[in-house]
Parts: C-alpha cells; sequence; structure tokens
C-alpha cells in the first residue's frame, strides 16, 4: 500500500500538530498509512526580517502574501518528494468542498495544500503553480490552517486503512447523495423515549430496510 503524502505550507504549522495528530487521523500518521508535512513559509523568505507579506498594488486594505517565499517552499517540496504535488489552495473564491471532491482528490495520492493569511496571495503565485482552489463554504475565515484542517480530515479519514473498513464512511452521510439514519444505544428507554422496535429485533433484513428508508435524500 503507498502512502498517501500530504505537504501542508502556512504560517502557522504548529495549529496543525494537535488536530492532525489526534484521532484515526493521527494513528493513520503514525502507522505510516499518512505522510503528512508542514513547512513554515517564513524559512523561505530572502527578507533579512523573513517578510512574506507586502502592501497591496491599487491600494486595499490589509496586507498581500508575497510570491517567492511561497514559490520556494513549493520548490523544495517538490525537490523532497521527487513529485510535483497537485497544489490546492485553501481560498473563498474556490469550488464548495462536497463528497464528489473528496472521492476525486483522495485518488491523487500526493498533493500540497497552501494556507493563505492576511487579504490573499499575489495573484501571479496562483496562476504559476497553485491546480485548483477550494472553498468549505461561503464565508470568510482569518486563514487558510481551519479549512485546510477540515478539507484534509474529509479526506484523509477515506483513506484505505485509516477506517476499519471502507464502509465506516460509505455509509456515512453525504457518500451516497443521502443523510444517515438515526442512532441509537443504550439504554432501550431514555426520559421515556424508546429505541424503535426494529432495532432490537434482530432481523437484520427489515434493520437495513428501515435504516434506507430513514436516509434522507439530499
Amino acid at each position: 500500500m503507498s502512502k498517501f503524502t500530504v505537504d501542508v505550507m502556512t504560517l502557522f504549522p504548529e495549529i496543525f500538530d494537535l488536530t492532525m495528530n489526534i484521532g484515526v487521523v493521527g494513528r493513520a500518521i503514525r502507522n505510516g498509512i499518512i505522510d503528512l508535512k508542514c513547512y513554515q513559509i517564513r524559512d523561505f523568505s530572502n527578507d533579512k526580517h523573513k517578510r512574506v507579506d507586502d502592501y497591496p498594488y491599487g491600494g486595499g486594505e490589509g496586507m498581500i502574501m508575497t510570491a517567492e517565499p511561497i514559490f520556494q517552499t513549493f520548490m523544495h517540496i517538490k525537490g523532497t518528494r521527487g513529485v510535483s504535488p497537485y497544489l490546492i489552495m485553501m481560498s473563498p473564491r474556490g469550488e464548495v468542498l462536497d463528497e464528489n471532491m473528496i472521492k476525486r482528490i483522495r485518488t491523487l495520492k500526493n498533493i500540497s495544500i497552501l494556507c493563505g493569511r492576511y487579504e490573499g496571495v499575489d495573484q501571479r503565485l496562483i496562476d504559476e503553480i497553485v491546480d485548483e482552489e477550494v472553498s468549505i463554504g461561503n464565508y470568510v475565515v482569518s486563514g487558510g490552517e481551519l479549512p485546510a484542517m477540515v478539507f484534509l480530515d474529509s479526506i484523509l479519514r477515506t483513506i484505505d486503512g485509516v477506517l476499519s473498513s471502507p464502509d465506516c464512511y460509505k455509509n456515512e452521510s453525504h457518500f451516497d447523495g443521502k443523510l444517515e439514519h438515526s442512532q441509537y444505544t443504550r439504554p432501550r428507554v431514555w426520559r421515556g423515549r424508546k429505541v424503535p422496535e426494529v432495532l432490537l429485533s434482530g432481523n437484520h433484513a427489515k434493520i437495513n430496510e428501515w435504516k434506507s428508508k430513514q436516509g434522507k435524500k439530499l
């Protein structure tokens, strides 16, 4: 089984230290199923103060991330990996993440994620090396790190070997255009509310029929 490799370019690599090292994704990284590395873009700046931003041409609020430090970070990744990873930039201008995108991206094997900050990234850098812009919704947050973690978790949990079985994600909401059925556990009665009798019947055909009917179409 070949590893799924992910390289993240960010100004805040420490954000990923906790979130990408817990749960099933963290276990998959420790077990060598996923190879995830984070790169501090400032490390590749030629500015003596390690600046990675500047004022926008044409005026406007905020600062813009400059092209060269990001470009050099990506060139380093290419040299280290020996391949050119598919580069995705988290951006509110991008295509909104959905299950079809997840199915497509998971087949790529080598991806890199660019997390923007400030008012954005020099468009020339995007035109030069970015393969795709991705959004997690029609709203704006302070940077690309949180969207990247949502994006990565949605992708990485579907990689072979991360979950105990492909059925663990194939039976979930959105995978086949439906929302998952309601779930119940012990006790059988909680504050007067009972578990549906069919789930206690032991009749797997009827249980599967109930689950199928309960799932709401999108």
